[in-house]
């Protein structure tokens, strides 16, 4: 039975030795050649964006979705204008946890989800209703905190 305990003991330790290295190897400065992400994701990081009109008429934005981030997470748009939102799957993101943008506003004309892949991907809609409308990833996994609640999530304004 002590061996047993001596064991059971070795292994707990060896573990924890493990993980403290473990930590310390991740907090360590990156390579000169990798940009530091300094995104709070917790909040909004406060990046409000325009969309940009075509000759077209048609407003259009890029939204990039990664490790728990959208960029821009506030983006800006025109009552009554139609709007192209080109979403993808950022760099950084990993190619095994899924993400998606969902906004559930039918009321103001936007009711929409997506699964965000590498590839860009167009939305399509109409703003009807001047106000602010949250956008955000509802992926969650078995255990943990939900993307929307790691940072993923962020605003469309609709104005006039």
């Amino acid at each position: 039975m002590k061996k047993l305990h001596c064991a059971c003991a070795a292994v707990a330790l060896f573990f924890s030795f493990s993980f403290v290295v473990s930590a310390q190897t991740l907090k360590m400065d990156p390579k000169p050649d990798q940009k530091q992400d300094t995104r709070d994701r917790s909040a909004l990081s406060g990046k409000r964006v325009q969309a940009s009109m075509g000759t077209d008429g048609v407003q259009r934005i890029e939204i990039l979705g990664g490790e728990y981030y959208f960029d821009p997470d506030h983006i800006i748009i025109k009552i009554n204008k139609p709007v192209e939102l080109i979403v993808r799957k950022g760099k950084d993101a990993s190619k095994f946890i899924p993400h998606n943008m969902i906004v559930k506003a039918p009321e103001a004309g936007m009711d929409f989800t997506i699964d965000l892949k590498k590839e860009p991907q167009t939305i399509r809609f109409t703003a009807t209703k001047t106000g602010l409308y949250p956008m955000y990833c509802d992926k969650k996994p078995l255990l943990g905190k939900s993307h929307k609640e790691k940072g993923m999530h962020g605003m469309i304004e609709v104005v006039e």
